[in-house]
């Protein structure tokens, strides 16, 4: 999943996660980090990353999208396919790498400023470990005693059961991060942007705002991706019949545009 990093919005859950992926940076260790789907782990992981820039580098071709703020990256994103083998998470992996050393010799030509990164990498995120069979699971652990660099497996709920069944990797394993659906606090905060982004303004003295509010909080619950789907259909409801706030009934209506889960 792609995301636009313009659009991040850091919330407490974004800072817990950025003191996890720094503590497994640090430390060297393995970290799990797992969460039901939608809460921000992948958007979280690749904003930390800044995987959105580097990812649409080609180490082959000098460009301008070097910069010397991505010539300090020491982290990587890497998202394994469904189908694996370790001959496959190694080609892939060797890939992100690569783009990564590229990302620092030509971002560190661009800078004014010396650095003495070598392009070396210190952390290595693994989006959708749950794909990972044992094999591929014991070759990134390979690899991770032989290069020396920190670890992140992402995965949902019940990933961390799956791997306590492999010693060795378990054993390896030094923190462990739950991402959860935004807090009452953290819906504020990111609904306050939403209603920003349609050129509005969100008063909890007004009492549409506010039970417009709580209507979106009862259908999402929380979570971040359906929070942001919501809020397309939304727009799209207000340009449509061309209303100029949002109210319970809009965001009822958009709901209904939507195919939500049970949570």
């Amino acid at each position: 999943m792609k995301t636009n990093n313009t659009d991040f919005l850091v919330t407490k859950g974004y800072r817990l996660f950025q003191e996890f992926c720094a503590a497994c940076k640090r430390d060297k260790y393995i970290g799990i980090c797992f969460g039901s789907p939608g809460v921000g782990k992948t958007l979280s992981a690749r904003h930390y990353s800044m995987w959105d820039d580097i990812e649409q580098i080609d180490p082959f071709f000098e460009s301008s999208k070097y910069t010397p703020e991505l010539a300090g990256q020491k982290t990587v994103f890497y998202t394994p396919p469904v189908s694996n083998t370790p001959k496959r998470i190694d080609d892939g992996l060797n890939d992100t790498l690569f783009k990564l050393q590229a990302v620092v010799y030509y971002g560190r030509e661009s800078s004014e400023n010396e650095t003495d990164h070598d392009g070396s990498c210190e952390l290595v995120i693994v989006d959708e470990a749950d794909r990972l069979t044992l094999h591929s699971l014991e070759h990134l652990r390979d690899r991770y005693d032989q290069e020396g660099f920190g670890l992140i497996v992402i995965g949902m709920p019940g990933i961390e059961k799956k791997i306590s069944r492999y010693p060795q990797f378990y054993s390896r394993v030094g923190f462990s991060h739950a991402y959860k659906p935004l807090s009452e606090e953290e819906m504020e905060f990111v609904l306050k942007h939403h209603w920003e982004k349609l050129g509005l303004s969100l008063s909890l003295d007004d009492f549409t705002d506010r039970e417009a509010m709580a209507s979106v909080v009862r259908v999402t619950s929380g979570n971040f991706r359906l929070v942001n789907r919501l809020f397309s259909q939304i727009q799209r409801i207000m340009e449509v019949n061309t209303l100029s706030s949002i109210s319970k009934e809009v965001v009822e209506a958009a709901r209904q545009c939507l195919v939500v889960g049970v949570n």
